[in-house]
């Protein structure tokens, strides 16, 4: 069974339960995990045909991608967190450092501007998106639903380098969740580079 976050001096869970408060008052870990898919899913068609060349994958496009999706079911939707968080052996960034955390790693992906139009080989870019990647999972800046909102970034990155949406069905779950800890204990991206690069196929229509 998977770990379960824990989170120091936050209230955002019901009382004596991991459900996080919500708008529609939903007390069902079910019903509130496929409204959450059904959000995502609808994202995942809104930012598709929203994407163009001028698209900026910056920091605000970042936190825009979690409000936009989720500002109707949560509160702290597109709110960098403030506490402190871990999962298992895995502490993610303090909540006091994520916003200079969050502003030191856009800075850097702005250098590679934000990987627009990459010019090297699936490899590199793959290595490129493993790296910054990485550094999100390792941030962890939202309360919940930080891995979906990074895939979906990621995902719109490597769109607008003429790729499908990263595939990791062929990827079993602990693999993927061993490469995330790579990232986060020993800040290492080197596994999550080769699943990225497994996943990427070029849209060559």
């Amino acid at each position: 069974m998977a770990s379960k976050y824990l989170l120091e001096s936050s209230s955002i869970y019901l009382e004596g339960t991991d459900i996080p408060r919500n708008k529609p008052g939903i007390t069902s870990t079910e019903e509130l995990h496929e409204l959450e898919r059904e959000l995502l899913e609808e994202a995942y068609q809104v930012f598709y045909h929203e994407l163009t060349d001028d698209t900026l994958f910056d920091e605000a496009y970042f936190k825009a991608l979690h409000r936009r999706t989720f500002e109707g079911l949560y509160e702290w939707a597109g709110d960098y967190r403030q506490f402190n968080m871990s999962k298992g052996s895995s502490r993610f960034c303090q909540g006091a450092y994520v916003a200079a955390s969050s502003h030191k790693i856009f800075a850097e992906l702005a250098k590679v501007n934000y990987l627009k139009k990459f010019n090297g080989s699936k490899i590199e870019f793959a290595r490129q998106l493993a790296h910054f990647k990485c550094e999100l999972i390792a941030l962890h800046p939202f309360c919940e639903l930080n891995g979906r909102i990074t895939r979906l970034f990621f995902d719109m990155i490597a769109l607008s380098n003429d790729y499908f949406y990263i595939d990791y069905s062929g990827i079993k779950p602990e693999t993927y969740i061993n490469a995330s800890i790579d990232c986060v204990q020993l800040a290492d991206s080197s596994a999550m580079a080769l699943i990225i690069a497994n996943g990427l196929t070029a849209n060559l229509s």
